[in-house]
């Protein structure tokens, strides 16, 4: 796989779309990923606790924002320790939420790129 469609099926996964095609609509809901692919009918979940990965993507994503924040604002602004806080302890509960269905699609996305089963099985349709 070429570098350039390896960074290609990372950002479908961050776009919510199917690593293999690209297909939107892979979410039934904010917190629900279909089984399948809508389109090339690709299987999301591989095995029970496949997406404990994507808890790990989100807890990196959320921590290398929350703690150079803290840094930056503590340097740049002077901010109290209290409203710091308030500010990324708020920061470090919504934002999980918020990047929660892009954290699975990333994790799609790795595994489809780590994967040789996805592409043989898409090359031989």
């Amino acid at each position: 796989m070429a570098s350039e469609s390896k960074i290609k099926v990372l950002v479908r996964g961050l776009c919510l779309s199917c690593p293999r095609c690209g297909a939107r609509g892979i979410f039934q809901s904010f917190w629900n990923l279909r089984r399948r692919c809508p389109a090339c009918r690709l299987k999301f979940e591989r095995e029970q606790g496949y997406f404990v990965g994507a808890i790990y993507l989100n807890y990196a994503a959320t921590v290398s924002i929350v703690v150079p924040g803290y840094f930056l604002l503590d340097y740049f602004a002077g901010v109290s320790l209290r409203t710091q806080l308030l500010v990324w302890g708020s920061a470090a509960v919504i934002f999980p939420i918020a990047f929660f269905p892009f954290s699975k699609g990333l994790w799609l996305g790795l595994g489809y790129m780590l994967s040789s089963e996805d592409r043989q099985d898409a090359t031989a349709e």
